[in-house]
Parts: C-alpha cells; sequence; structure tokens
C-alpha cells in the first residue's frame, strides 16, 4: 500500500464545495470517482482545505492509499485525463503512510480578490467580488495590521465552527492593488491555518474599513471582543482563492493546526 499525495487547482463556481455532501456536487466526490475509475479501487480523499462553495483554488493537498503499481509522478497525468476542465492535477508524489495532509505543521496563503470598479464585468464576476464604492487601500491596510501575529480569532469565525481552539497565527496580511489596473485589489494572507469562513470575515471586514464605514480600529475592537458579532459580515464566496499550502518539510516551521 502507498500513499499519493495530489496538488488540486479548480474553479469552484460549479461545486458545493470541497468535501462530499447529499446536496450537490463537490471537489472530493468528482476526486474519488477519477481515481476509483483509474485504480478499480474503493477510495476516498483525504483533504488539506475544505473549501466552500464557489471557493476557487490553486494549490489544495489531498492524499489516497492505493495499491496501484503506477509511478506516483504519472496519477497527475492520468487523473487529468479524467477529470473534467475545472479540476486539475498539478502534482502527485508519493509521501509515507502516516503523513496526513491537516496534521502537519504548514502555512496556508489565500487570496480575496475585489474588483473596485463602477459598473460590473461580467468575465470577472466568478472570480471577483465586485465593490461599486470607492476603496481606501491605506485604510485597509492600517486595519490589516492588528491582525497580525497569534490572537484568539472567535471574532472572525462562522459560529457553526467545531474547532477545538479558536486561536491562530497570521504570518502576513497584505492588501495589494495593481499599479497598472488599480481596480484590481487582493487581499493575500497567510497563517498557520484558518477558521471556518475566516478569509470571507476578515475580508468583508476590511471592506466596510476601505469604504468608510468603520475605522481601521473597529478591527481590533472585534478582535479583542473574541466574539462574532453582525459587524463582522462575510464576503461572498467567488472572491476567495486557496493559492498554496506549504509543509514544514518544505523548510517552513510553525505551530501545529488541525483545521
Amino acid at each position: 500500500m502507498r500513499r499519493i499525495k495530489l496538488t488540486v487547482a479548480y474553479d469552484g463556481t460549479n461545486y458545493c464545495g470541497w468535501q462530499v455532501q447529499p446536496n450537490g456536487i463537490t471537489i472530493e466526490e468528482v476526486l474519488n470517482k477519477a481515481i476509483c475509475t483509474l485504480t478499480g479501487e474503493e477510495i476516498a480523499v483525504i483533504g488539506a482545505s475544505r473549501t466552500d462553495s464557489g471557493v476557487h483554488a490553486m494549490g489544495n493537498i489531498a492524499v489516497f492509499d492505493t495499491g496501484s503499481r503506477i509511478p506516483a509522478e504519472r496519477f497527475s497525468y492520468a487523473l487529468n485525463q479524467r477529470l473534467p476542465e475545472d479540476i486539475v492535477v498539478t502534482k502527485s508524489e508519493e509521501v509515507s503512510l502516516d503523513w496526513h495532509p491537516r496534521y502537519q505543521n504548514s502555512l496556508k496563503t489565500y487570496e480575496y480578490h475585489i474588483l473596485n470598479a463602477k459598473t460590473p464585468v461580467p468575465t470577472k464576476r466568478l472570480y471577483n467580488c465586485f465593490v461599486s464604492f470607492d476603496l481606501d487601500v491605506n485604510r485597509m491596510r492600517q486595519g490589516a495590521q492588528y491582525l497580525l501575529g497569534e490572537h484568539d480569532f472567535a471574532a472572525f469565525c462562522c459560529i457553526r465552527t467545531n474547532a477545538k481552539t479558536t486561536v491562530r497565527t497570521v504570518t502576513d496580511l497584505q492588501i495589494q492593488q495593481n499599479p497598472l489596473k488599480p481596480e484590481e485589489i487582493t487581499i493575500r494572507i497567510t497563517g498557520n491555518g484558518f477558521l471556518y469562513n475566516m478569509v470571507r470575515i476578515i475580508a468583508g471586514v476590511l471592506i466596510r474599513v476601505g469604504r468608510g464605514f468603520y475605522e481601521p480600529e473597529k478591527v481590533l475592537e472585534l478582535l479583542e471582543g473574541r466574539e462574532r458579532k453582525k459587524e463582522a459580515v462575510t464576503a461572498p464566496p467567488q472572491g476567495l482563492c486557496l493559492m498554496e499550502i506549504v509543509y514544514e518539510n518544505d523548510g517552513f516551521c510553525v505551530s501545529n493546526s488541525r483545521s
């Protein structure tokens, strides 16, 4: 028996998130079926991040166990022939049988994409959050600084979370504005783990700071309150993309997180 690690990119528009559920088709379900067809085995992948409906990924991680003799690096090519165009395995490799994508020390990076324009752009609607009111990027940057470091992010997660702890460490948080296309604003955040809806709530609050609804210090007020309030709004899913997950054995050492 071998354990194969997959790096998976996908457009989440047509899926009900990552995790298998009875209400609609998911990324995990499609991967399972493709691997089962390829190997002839009953396969259930284990994913690193259970992204929500409509959320995208460039570098989610999943593993599965197989008795197949297919070389590890060839799984990506074979699976891509069986997957729909909106799901691609960008890399496949063998890892130890005890390697688990959620229980390894890691750094995850997400990007939240905002289109700050007077009118929507139809071709960008599936990959950006449209905001028609002017955003002050400097105010957003000021608010973002309060989130750096280790904090209790209870105010920035869905109340349905089943996490054992709401303490997480944000190692980097940048608000980037394209100098050639200033209407394109990206919130790029890296940390050792994220709670359910945490990045989307951070994006929602920072957008309100940028619009002038909140002062930058509102971010600190919410953070120190450690309680989810209606002011901590959740931004739409389509602007969110999981960019990469980098593990400790790739050169990073961070606090362990199981979210």
